[in-house]
């Protein structure tokens, strides 16, 4: 009877497995790895001096200190950890699936049925009306996964890990490039509030001068209306410069989660370091595919989809599930820990789908279709950090032309300023010429500092571009122990 038993299960497998073989196999879908370019068109010169660190304000106090409040509290970041949390959560539901599942139940059952359908033995009252039932069991089950499916699931519960891990890494680097750029924007409004307050300074010492003349009788009330006029300008660009701050400082905000207050005092806090243009530092195209985590995001989530491929192709293949119950059953409550009150069942069951009119299949296509969508999101990441980079080199090169035309053009400006002035103490120009120059000076300074600042946020975009920081091992120590495929 065993014999027939065994015998009827394999041939049942062996039929369901056909069944599957005939469905044909999944489709295959290439995922070859994009062609990149050998190097970027735009790389400036003498860019391996550089390196990649050095591009962010980390010798600015301001930055170190908003910076590290916004890794410890940017509502921003704490989502997408939490995203990684809920993707280990997932991965731990994944293998615990392919584990034994135990179930304990107890139950006291109370039944009615009627005695005349048992006949003669219900009519003589042997069968009765009523009856109570109590017990206590220990249900086990298993699913031996013969042909993967649920391995397949655990490789994409794993690699959605990696996937949310690299997206919160992208929210980190892009946290800490929005909070350098609004440093840097506040660094640049200072040197332009110097440049205007001197400039201020300079008009109103023009207009004391010509109202000094005016007094005299040696020059007309216009020189002083015309120097007083120029000094009010500077003003009312200062007035301009201080609701820039505000809105910088509200922007600060919303990336730290901190108060206002704070901020002010983090970006009051210690020396404050001159803007600079350091180098760019070199690096090559493929360096993108292991550092930029929206690529590894891409990659991880195209690696989840060709495991959901592999669980929907397995699905036409026969599941064997291993059961047993063992427990107690007892009619008496007093009974309930008799001898013979022990029961047990054990069963295996084969089951897999037959004739099931496309289900499955369409579920493959479904899964064959989510792959070729993901591995166009992958290309099309690789090639948005492509031209993120090659845009952030060609930035940096022509800000940095700028910043030097414009650092040039602010000194050789303030040199023709002071020639103009001395000339006019001398008696050698006229007023005209003086207030001339001093306009032509005044924005100079303004400019050269916006100049700056801009070269300064193109290395913060390249710094992005390049993927932020060195290359990192997605996957954590806790990761690991949560996906680690059984053998």
């Amino acid at each position: 009877m065993q014999r027939r038993l065994i015998a009827t299960a394999l041939t049942s497998s062996l039929a369901l497995a056909l069944a599957a073989c005939a469905g044909g196999a999944p489709p295959t879908i290439a995922t070859p790895v994009p062609d990149l370019p050998e190097s970027y068109f735009a790389l400036p010169e003498g860019g391996a001096q550089g390196d990649l660190a050095s591009l962010m304000p980390v010798d600015d106090p301001a930055y170190a200190a908003l910076s590290a409040a916004a890794l410890e509290n940017a509502p921003s970041l704490a989502e997408a950890l939490a995203r990684v949390e809920a993707a280990r959560a997932g991965a731990r539901g994944a293998r615990a699936a392919r584990m034994p599942n135990m179930d304990a139940e107890t139950f006291a059952r109370r039944n009615r049925i009627n005695p005349a359908q048992f006949g003669e033995a219900g009519e003589a009252g042997i069968i009765p009306n009523e009856l109570t039932s109590y017990g206590a069991n220990i249900i086990a089950s298993w699913d031996p996964d013969l042909f993967g499916q649920l391995k397949a699931q655990q490789r994409a519960a794993a690699a959605r890990i990696d996937a949310a891990t690299a997206e919160a890494q992208a929210v980190r680097i892009a946290l800490l490039a929005e909070i350098a750029a609004s440093v840097t924007d506040w660094r640049v409004l200072a040197q332009q509030r110097a440049a205007v307050a001197a400039d201020g300074e300079a008009a109103t010492a023009l207009a004391s001068l010509a109202g000094s003349r005016e007094a005299s009788g040696i020059a007309p009330g216009f020189d002083r209306v015309r120097a007083e006029a120029a000094a009010s300008a500077s003003a009312t660009r200062l007035a301009a410069l201080d609701s820039e701050k505000a809105r910088i400082i509200g922007r600060l905000v919303t990336l730290t989660g901190r108060d206002a207050a704070s901020i002010t005092a983090a970006l009051a806090t210690g020396q404050v370091p001159q803007l600079t243009a350091r180098p760019a530092p070199a690096s090559l195209p493929s360096d993108l595919l292991a550092n930029r985590p929206d690529v590894a995001a891409a990659a991880a989530r195209l690696a989840a989809s060709d495991a959901d491929l592999a669980a929907a192709a397995r699905a036409r293949f026969p599941r064997l599930t291993l059961s047993g119950v063992i427990g107690l059953l007892a009619f008496d409550l007093d009974r309930m820990f008799d001898e013979n009150s022990l029961v047990g069942t054990l069963t295996a069951a084969v089951a897999g789908p037959l004739i099931d009119f496309g289900r499955v299949g369409a579920r493959i296509d479904g899964a064959a279709a989510d792959k070729q969508a993901a591995f166009a999101a992958y290309r099309g990441a690789v090639f948005q950090a492509l031209g993120d980079a090659e845009a952030a080199y060609g930035l940096v090169a022509a800000s940095d032309s700028e910043a030097a035309l414009a650092v040039n053009e602010r000194d050789q400006l303030t040199r023709a300023a002071s020639l103009a002035d001395a000339r006019y103490k001398a008696g050698l120009a006229s007023f005209l010429d003086v207030l001339e120059a001093r306009r032509a000076a005044d924005a100079s300074g303004e400019r050269a500092a916006a100049a700056l600042g801009r070269a300064a946020r193109a290395r913060i975009v390249l710094w992005q571009a390049l993927g932020g920081s060195a290359p990192r091992t997605m996957r954590t120590a806790a990761c690991q122990s949560a996906c680690t495929a059984d053998s």
